[in-house]
């Protein structure tokens, strides 16, 4: 049996929804129905930063061997305004421990978008970040050769059928295309 880490905030933890409705446990059941030897860790924690994932990843880490790691962190970066550079930085060293200590891992990076004019930036500033923020998650890719999802909340963001009221978090719905998203990926990884 082999190991998939997901390792993310809110979106990978399942803000709000049973655990089993998460994209992480859907994803687990492609994996059992598939007969796949694999088994799925979340590890998404509602409001963590890149900055907050370095500081966690050792002990994530730490818990059992990992074959597989998908990176799916920074949308609370984007929301909090955080200079790109400095969470291409956090996500970089993830990568990198990630690598150290289990080098054969394949790793996975969820990309992300920055949808909405909801953090600290105002006018024509934001039309600047959202394209450095988009930016930041496919220079990660081909620096590190990574398997790559475009868009993790493609088709779910902005769809008010697929979110909860907040209108951030993809409701059980919502988290079905999530899951769609990167098992376009991940299926060539795994198999």
């Amino acid at each position: 049996m082999q190991n998939i880490i997901f390792f993310g905030d809110s979106l990978t933890a399942g803000y709000q929804l049973p655990g089993s409705a998460a994209f992480p446990s859907l994803i687990q059941q492609r994996l059992d129905a598939l007969s796949l030897p694999y088994k799925t860790f979340n590890y998404g924690v509602s409001g963590e930063t890149s900055a907050g994932g370095r500081q966690r990843i050792g002990s994530v880490l730490a818990r059992q061997p990992v074959d597989v790691f998908v990176l799916a962190l920074g949308a609370n970066d984007g929301l909090r305004g955080i200079p790109p550079r400095d969470t291409m930085q956090n996500l970089q060293f993830i990568l990198d421990e990630v690598h150290r200590r289990y080098p054969q891992a394949r790793r996975v990076l969820a990309g992300l978008e920055f949808p909405f004019d909801l953090g600290p930036l105002g006018g024509h500033q934001l039309g600047a970040y959202a394209t450095e923020f988009k930016a930041l998650f496919r220079t990660l890719a081909e620096r590190n050769q990574l398997a790559f999802v475009p868009f993790l909340l493609r088709g779910v963001l902005g769809h008010r059928n697929l979110n909860l009221p907040d209108g951030v978090h993809p409701n059980a719905q919502g988290h079905k295309i999530l899951a769609d998203n990167v098992w376009e990926v991940l299926e060539e990884v795994v198999k």
